[in-house]
């Protein structure tokens, strides 16, 4: 029972004690030193107490002070805002007299200023988009800054600003009907930038090292054009590069690079080549070696012939490097034989001639059947391809089907192109292998009569 009341006491001790008295501890030994403890506990708590309760007293006076010097800064700003209101109103009072007065003094010359406003604002459109800005750049920008200028009420233009407005003006019409030589940045197409003269004709073309070259209005740089038009352009850019007086004939673009755009995506003869595809590689082969066999027929029957018509002038002598000579050979070793058994002679003489001359001719006809009937396989195959790409991505981009289509018409050329000089060359060949072979059978059938005339007497 005596240590629960020493347990109580000291717990009640700790719970009057300070935070650090009570985390050490109670060296109460007895009842009596722990009575003291209690009472010394409840004299120091009363002491802290009393000092708090004299700080908050103090506190609250300081808090008070506080929301009264508050209020009187709020009722001091309340009555700044309240002058700075009244001071607002009438400044806008001021400019709106002010700005009456100044409408009433620039009278017509507020109708001058939209106008320099407007005709500012407008070409600057004109501007940006004009090759003269790849010779004179940033006249865009000066336009744009006067025309916002010109839009405030309060800014008028200065005569220096009106001067430059018209000697811009002025400047666009003189530089669009001259042609000009400047240095200027062209980026290469592997995006190099280099410093190089460029031609400006008018406000149509830049030309730069003997081609065309581009200008991107949008970033305000000369570009190199990823290909150039056909041969004729770029021969009258060379030209007009390389001139330096006098009249040049030279491919002028009247649309500003609309024409010149155009004509670069116009495909080159490699370009629609390849479109043909399979079919058309094929096609162009077989036009080579008709080609090519046509030449060596053309050459060897010249020569044959040439050989074959000298034979006849000395049909005496008979030569073995041409066909009529090998035939008169055959004439003079068979001479004692009949007349029958010597045309048969002479008919098998000409036989033997007769593939040596005529070959590698009907190759060339069949060539000419073929390619007509090729083109034809590749327009089927291209159509094939066109259909496939509508089944799949409907008829909304024709580009979709450009391919199909143009390989389509372009083996139908190629084989039309192969087809027809193909013709005319075997008949050519043709004709004159017809030619030789007539000659034999002619020389044949006299040398026949001659021999049945020679046996009848």
């Amino acid at each position: 029972m005596k240590k629960l009341i020493i347990s109580l006491m000291a717990v009640a001790l700790v719970s009057s004690l300070p935070v650090s008295a009570a985390e050490d501890k109670i060296p109460a030994k007895s009842l009596a030193e722990l009575l003291q403890l209690v009472k010394d506990g409840k004299v120091v708590n009363s002491k802290l107490n009393s000092r708090r309760e004299t700080e908050f007293v103090a506190n609250k006076s300081r808090q008070q002070q506080s929301v009264r010097d508050a209020q009187k800064q709020q009722r001091d700003e309340e009555a700044t805002s309240e002058k700075l209101e009244n001071q607002f109103e009438k400044h806008e009072q001021d400019i709106a007299a002010q700005q009456e007065i100044l409408a009433k003094r620039l009278g017509s010359l507020r109708e001058l200023f939209g106008v320099l406003q407007q005709v500012s604002g407008d070409t600057q459109g004109v501007f940006e988009g004009s090759l003269i800005s790849a010779e004179f750049p940033g006249r865009g920008k000066w336009l744009g800054e006067f025309a916002q200028s010109m839009g405030k009420s309060s800014k008028l233009a200065s005569i220096e600003e009106i001067e430059r407005l018209w000697f811009e003006l002025q400047r666009e019409m003189t530089e669009s009907a001259r042609i000009s030589r400047f240095t200027a940045r062209v980026i290469k197409l592997d995006g190099e930038e280099v410093q190089q003269e460029v031609i400006r004709v008018g406000t149509y073309n830049l030309i730069s090292n003997g081609e065309y070259v581009t200008y991107d209005i949008q970033n305000q740089l000369i570009k190199e054009l990823p290909k150039q038009p056909a041969r004729r352009f770029v021969s009258s850019a060379a030209d007009l590069q390389d001139a330096t007086s006098g009249y040049t004939p030279f491919g002028l673009d009247p649309t500003r690079g609309q024409l010149l755009a155009l004509q670069i995506q116009v495909p080159t003869l490699e370009e629609r080549v390849h479109q043909g595809g399979t079919p058309g590689y094929v096609i162009i082969t077989l036009g080579i070696i008709a080609a090519l066999l046509s030449l060596e027929r053309f050459v060897t029957l010249y020569i044959t012939g040439a050989r074959v018509n000298k034979q006849a002038e000395n049909a005496g002598t008979p030569e073995s490097n041409n066909p009529l000579g090998r035939v008169l050979a055959i004439y003079h070793d068979n001479k004692d034989v009949d007349s029958e058994t010597l045309q048969l002679k002479l008919d098998e003489a000409i036989l033997k001639e007769q593939p040596a001359i005529n070959a590698r001719i009907a190759f060339i006809k069949i060539i000419s059947m073929v390619a007509p009937l090729l083109g034809l396989l590749g327009t089927v195959i291209g159509m094939i391809v066109t259909f496939q790409a509508i089944t799949l991505f409907g008829t909304g981009d024709p580009k979709t089907m450009a391919g199909g289509i143009s390989q389509a018409l372009v083996t139908t050329v190629l084989g039309l192109t192969v087809a027809i000089p193909t013709v005319l060359l075997h008949s050519i060949v043709h004709a004159r292998a017809s030619t030789i072979m007539h000659i034999l059978l002619e020389q044949s059938a006299g040398l026949i009569a001659e021999h049945s005339e020679s046996q009848g007497k």
